[in-house]
């Protein structure tokens, strides 16, 4: 699933989904995309139409792909509870915002800007720095 390959990482959202709609088994990781795009109904008729969307630019805030895609990061990052502290922040944000998609874009806000300075300053993602962006939600 992880893959610099913007073709193959869209390719694994459109096949998972076909593959669900055509109820058949998903192993765990399909299993998990499908949780993130159930969540968010309004990209359905996208992922039915691969052929349409499989090269679409978006614009950066817009595109639906990339927002899934940081779903899929930031639950991967409570499981593992990396970067350290992590998982109980998205504890703590539970309690107080109380619905787990909310609290997912809210830290995912926090990703992206974290991701978009690294790339800017060419330097390695600072996970201090979004550790704290993230204790001030």
């Amino acid at each position: 699933m992880y893959t610099n390959n913007r073709d193959a990482y869209r390719q694994a959202f459109f096949t998972v989904w076909q593959k669900y709609q055509k109820k058949l088994p998903l192993d765990a990781t399909e299993a998990q995309l499908v949780e993130v795009i159930a969540l968010h109904p309004e990209y359905h008729a996208l992922l039915e139409n691969p052929a349409a969307y499989q090269q679409q630019e978006f614009e950066l805030e817009e595109n639906p792909l990339l927002h899934m895609s940081l779903h899929i990061a930031l639950r991967e990052q409570i499981r593992t509870n990396r970067p350290a502290g992590i998982a109980a922040i998205y504890d703590q944000l539970l309690e107080k915002l109380i619905h787990a998609h909310d609290v997912d874009h809210h830290m995912m806000a926090c990703l992206s800007q974290m991701i978009w300075k690294a790339q800017q300053t060419g330097e390695a993602p600072d996970e201090s720095e979004y550790l704290r962006l993230l204790n001030f939600i």
